[in-house]
């Protein structure tokens, strides 16, 4: 045998070894339910696995065989499409927002149930989606505000009769919007009226509302309306919500059926209402002051109660889209050549089809891990608000105690500031160097836990709303244009053309973008979300160090650097001397609004990475499939995060510059060198006139100059932000080379023979 024989002996086997390594770690099938409920972190909870499994043969069946048969092709509500109502009751979808002493079956908060219906949901239809969770959304300001009383009656009205049972369900309504132009704008504008129609002396007073509504779903067989209205009467204070019967005394006008484009298997309508009512059905009661009426809740504040959780049931709206056009897509592409006479199986126009085009692959790379980091998001959300629910109840119980309300509770919420800085602070602290004792005594502490909590909430509830269905929207075009013209006709595969469309009214559903970036402008600067915000800079600077592949060492230095940008926004001032971040200066708030969901949706993607890493083998069915899931969402998270550090650099940047006047030649001191100057030096130092020439602007004898808008920018003052900058770009290393592998996994990645639903 040759010397060189064991060497290349050793040498096959090491590239046999490498080769079954690779295979290992290749992404073998689409991620089913067992990794899903890993990132989403339900998988202990069996009652939310059946709930799912429910809620997809809902969909999956009956749903996508009324969309394939057409019946988005009408904006009436028809009989075929009022049988879903049945199905939805069928399936447990109806109960399954109500609490068990009411008939439902799902104990503590569910605000992850919901969202993983509505998810379920938009899978398929985001129309079904909505017509489901309209009776919960009418629900909501009773749930969240009304009195026991109220919330007995309607909850137990609106679930599904037991057997034998003799009753017809309920179904509500929430009315909110008015006739054009307020349409949701703003939602503190109301032009719905109530005053008072009879009120004698040791007797409820009895209510005369007047409320036209814009765009309300459910109108066509809502049996109650909750209906956010004004004074229009000096005795009643302010304005409330009421509960309003279809078969109260007045008009109970359903009004006519919105010709929208999109959701058409929900019903919508423009519906009148002029209706006498009980002053017992203002939502959350009422108190009678010096013989005024005034109400326990003004409309703002239940909204906000309510608002705060659906949205982000919306955003997961879109995510399902994106994520649910994966498949359909692969089909396409792997098929699309199949068929002609010069194509056999086994070629690689048969077995790829457009796959073979790198082009077609990466774009597909970015629709799904902008799926993936929205889905995190928002179930992160869902999840942070079963968390929060029953501190906020409490909080809620101790201030009514106390008779706290509007600006004195607000003045309390500022006491408590201070502990909840000091408690964040002690949590990220290692346990053998805290204050244990002070540390546990803020733990207990349910107020300061309301503070710690309340703070991420008010930034994730409108960043999942603005960036799922955002960015959400943008990303389904992209799952269109893949399509090719297929993508825009009826029978598209996995009806993507009708989600894209869809997206774009989620996109303004309980408020528009600009809605959401104006509450992001307010609460992602407070000081509590800010020291929040530090920590998870150390926290992904930490998993940069476990997990270097993942992106999060890009998402730390984007963080810094929009951080570093916000701070010298609230100081500076812009060439005219008008200071810079202020509340009506929306050109410099909202970008920041839209840099940070690029960050919280990009950093929370990596944490369920890190979850389903962790959790995953303890799983048997994952074990041969693990490692491939982990690799191929490792680069799903890395492409996701220099795609959102690219956004985030380009606005701070764009925001850090924009104001800034740029430098002309007249301007005195403008330019960097005369030429007089230079002549003299080059005696001295050789070459440095033709260098200057090269490098800087230097303004000749004649006074002629270099052929541009005036010299460059100096940066005087800003070496920290370009030195950041410039730490940021060179944190894009090997994103591409990431999204290389995930599009190869996609030419070998499995899918079902057929697709799980109808065409």
């Amino acid at each position: 045998m040759s010397p060189d024989g064991p060497r290349m002996k050793r040498g096959r086997e090491s590239m046999t070894t490498a080769k079954t390594q690779t295979e290992k770690m290749a992404l073998r099938a689409l991620p089913g339910d067992e990794v899903r409920q890993i990132l989403w972190r339900f998988a202990d909870r069996y009652d939310l696995q059946m709930a799912v499994q429910a809620v997809r043969a809902l969909a999956r069946g009956p749903v996508a065989r009324m969309v394939a048969d057409g019946a988005r092709n009408s904006h009436e509500w028809t009989d075929e499409k009022a049988a879903l109502l049945n199905e939805f009751d069928a399936s447990g979808l109806t109960a399954l927002g109500m609490d068990p002493e009411f008939g439902g079956y799902v104990e503590g908060p569910k605000n992850l149930a919901l969202a993983l219906a509505a998810f379920e949901l938009s899978w398929v239809d985001g129309g079904s989606a909505t017509s489901a969770m309209a009776t919960n959304l009418a629900l909501g300001p009773i749930h969240e505000r009304g009195t026991p009383e109220q919330q007995k009656t309607y909850m137990s009205r609106c679930v599904p009769p037991q057997p034998g049972e003799k009753r017809t369900i309920w179904r509500g309504a929430f009315a909110l919007t008015e006739p054009l132009p307020y349409v949701g704008v703003n939602t503190r504008v109301l032009s719905g009226g109530v005053r008072v129609a009879k009120w004698k002396e040791g007797e409820e007073p009895l209510l005369q509302v007047e409320k036209r509504g814009r765009f309300i779903t459910n109108m066509a067989f809502a049996n109650f309306v909750t209906a956010a209205v004004d004074s229009d009467d000096e005795r009643i204070k302010g304005s409330c919500m009421i509960i309003l019967h279809e078969d109260d005394p007045g008009v109970f006008d359903r009004g006519a059926p919105t010709r929208k484009l999109v959701h058409q298997l929900s019903s919508t309508n423009d519906p009148i209402f002029s209706l006498k009512v009980p002053a017992s059905r203002i939502v959350g009661g009422f108190k009678v002051r010096d013989g005024v009426l005034v109400p326990n809740y003004d409309h703002a504040e239940i909204i906000a109660a309510v608002f705060r959780r659906t949205r982000v049931t919306v955003g997961l709206m879109t995510a399902a889209k994106l994520l649910s056009a994966v498949e359909p897509i692969i089909r396409y592409q792997r098929g699309r050549y199949r068929g002609g006479k010069t194509i056999e199986p086994g070629s690689a126009f048969h077995e790829l089809g457009l796959q073979q085009k790198e082009d077609v692959l990466h774009r597909l790379v970015d629709i799904w891990a902008s799926g993936e980091a929205s889905a995190a998001l928002g179930f992160a959300a869902a999840r942070l608000f079963d968390e929060f629910d029953p501190i906020e109840k409490h909080k809620d119980k101790v201030f009514e105690e106390r008779g706290l309300k509007g600006r004195a509770q607000l003045k309390e919420l500022k006491k408590l500031e201070k502990p909840a800085l000091e408690y964040i602070e002690l949590a990220a602290t290692p346990a053998a160097k805290r204050d244990a004792k002070r540390f546990e005594e803020l733990e207990a502490d349910r107020l300061v836990q309301f503070m710690v909590q309340d703070a991420v909430a008010n930034v994730l509830c409108p960043a999942v709303k603005l960036w799922n269905t955002g960015q959400g929207t943008n990303m389904m075009r992209e799952a269109v244009s893949l399509m090719g013209g297929y993508g825009i006709t009826e029978d598209c595969p996995g009806f993507i053309g009708q989600k894209w469309m869809d997206a774009q009214l989620e996109a303004t559903y309980e408020g528009p973008e600009a809605v959401q970036r104006r509450q992001l402008a307010i609460t992602m600067t407070q000081p509590v979300f800010l020291a929040h915000f530090r920590q998870w800079i150390a926290e992904m600077r930490r998993v940069a160090g476990r997990r270097p592949g993942t992106g999060a060492c890009t998402v730390a230095s984007a963080m810094e650097l929009w951080l570093w940008t916000l701070r010298h926004l609230s100081e500076a001032e812009d060439a005219d001397g008008t200071p810079l971040y202020r509340d009506k200066r929306q050109g410099v708030t909202f970008p920041m609004a839209d840099a940070l969901c690029w960050l919280l949706a990009s950093r929370q993607q990596i944490l369920d990475l890190l979850e389903l890493e962790r959790r995953g083998p303890e799983n048997e069915a994952l074990a041969e499939g693990l490692p491939g899931y982990v690799r191929f969402f490792t680069d799903l998270c890395h492409v996701q995060a220099a795609r959102a550090a690219g956004e985030v650099g380009r606005l701070c940047s764009e925001l850090v510059f924009g104001y800034n006047r740029h430098p002309s030649w007249e301007a005195e001191g403008a330019s960097c060198y005369q030429a007089d100057e230079l002549e003299p030096l080059d005696g001295f130092i050789p070459g440095i006139a033709a260098c200057a020439r090269s490098f800087t602007d230097v303004v000749e004898a004649d006074g002629s100059h270099p052929q541009k808008a005036g010299p460059c920018v100096c940066f005087t003052g800003m070496e920290a932000f370009t030195s950041m900058r410039r730490k940021l770009d060179g944190c894009l290393t090997g994103a591409r080379m990431a999204k290389d592998r995930a599009a190869r996994d996609l030419t070998q990645v499995m899918i079902p023979e057929v697709p799980d639903y109808p065409t």
